[in-house]
Parts: C-alpha cells; sequence; structure tokens
C-alpha cells in the first residue's frame, strides 16, 4: 500500500503558475506508475497527465493541458509533481494524485489516490 498527500494548490490569476507536489509513502513509490486527475464542481473526474515508473519516464497529457502543464517524478524523493503554466479559469478544480501499475488514463486503473488539493484561477 502506498500513501499520497498533495500539496502547493491556491488561488491564481489566469496566466500564473503553480506547482502542485505529492508525496508519497509506504510501498516504493518506484514501483508504481503516476498520474494527476482533477474534479470541478457538478464534474466527473477527468484525467490530466501521467507518467511510467522511473523518473525521467514517459507522459502523456490531456489535450486540454498539453504544452502547459508538465508532470515529472524524483524517485529518490518520494515525490510527484505538476507544473501548471499559463493557467485558464477552466483549470479550476481539485487536483488528485494516484498511483497505478500501468501509466494509463483511466482512472478506475489506479489503486491509490491521495485527498486532493484545490486549485483556483480566477479570471
Amino acid at each position: 500500500q502506498v500513501q499520497l498527500v498533495e500539496s502547493g494548490g491556491g488561488l491564481v490569476q489566469a496566466g500564473g503558475s503553480l506547482r502542485l507536489s505529492c508525496a508519497a509513502s509506504g510501498r516504493t513509490f518506484s514501483s508504481y506508475a503516476m498520474g494527476w486527475f482533477r474534479q470541478a464542481p457538478g464534474k466527473e473526474r477527468e484525467f490530466v497527465a501521467t507518467i511510467t515508473l522511473r523518473s525521467g519516464g514517459n507522459t502523456y497529457y490531456a489535450d486540454s493541458v498539453k504544452g502547459r502543464f508538465t508532470i515529472s517524478r524524483d524517485n529518490a524523493k518520494n515525490t510527484l509533481y505538476l507544473q501548471m503554466n499559463s493557467l485558464k479559469p477552466e483549470d479550476t478544480a481539485v487536483y488528485y494524485c494516484a498511483a497505478s501499475y500501468r501509466a494509463v488514463p483511466d482512472g478506475r486503473q489506479y489503486d491509490y489516490w491521495g485527498q486532493g488539493t484545490q486549485v483556483t484561477v480566477s479570471s
């Protein structure tokens, strides 16, 4: 089992940047592919980005964030990151990190989830 704790959310103006972190503990972080998901009020959870097992691994993004967000991981620090640039009001959501054995966009394939961190982008 792995425990995940997100941090770094907050309020930012449109066009600004935030970096989210996800600290992992428990089972070996490097054994898992990791992903970021988000859920806006009244909407279903949606895929944001995922990265394969190793630091500097392959990455995949939702079309809505491609070119603006960057997912990365540091296995030595047991930490996952999401650098978010050029933020838009429609990026407002609770952001969750999650662990899986596969780097896929389907949230049902993820076994462990953090509690989420709120990101609010004002126009």
